[in-house]
């Protein structure tokens, strides 16, 4: 697995399509704070979750300015069908040729079960409105994860 961007640095650049086949340069979201979200497979129980949570709190980001981008190795049909299903409110972009989720160090050995193999770890990024990591959450907990940014956007917005 590659080295994730340590908290101060600058966040590595991309550029992927959205769930509706628009390009999203991460550049485009400088001077607002960004929660990247990674998240290994759409239409799973624990990605559901976490998806659902942050959209029933979706416009607590929107009050603080903040934008959410999700991300998995996922097809823009897939996202398409994820992000329709569960009525998200927020862009959702695919990584199909694991670029991004290897720039930020997501990709890698996983085990389930005690079986290995390669996956997408559930890590955030929180962005500052800089272009620098601000916070990094790993082994995210899909359920509380949305209340937990929300509450660190509210003590660094001020």
């Amino acid at each position: 697995m590659a080295q994730i961007p340590a908290v101060g640095s600058i966040a590595p650049e991309f550029t992927l399509q959205d769930q509706d086949g628009n390009s999203h340069a991460f550049s485009e979201y400088r001077g607002k704070w960004v929660l990247l979200y990674f998240y290994p497979k759409d239409d799973t129980p624990g990605c559901t979750l976490e998806a659902c949570t942050i959209r029933d709190q979706f416009a607590d980001f929107g009050k603080i300015g903040a934008i959410v981008l999700g991300i998995s190795t996922d097809s823009v049909a897939s996202h398409k069908k994820f992000a329709t299903a569960y009525e998200l409110p927020f862009t959702l972009l695919a990584d199909e040729h694991k670029e991004v989720v290897n720039q930020y160090g997501v990709f890698g050995e996983k085990k389930m079960r005690g079986k290995a193999y390669m996956g997408t770890s559930r890590t955030s990024f929180l962005i500052d409105p800089e272009g620098k990591v601000a916070k990094i959450y790993e082994k995210v907990k899909p359920e509380n994860h949305a209340a937990e940014v929300i509450a660190d956007l509210h003590e660094r917005a001020r």
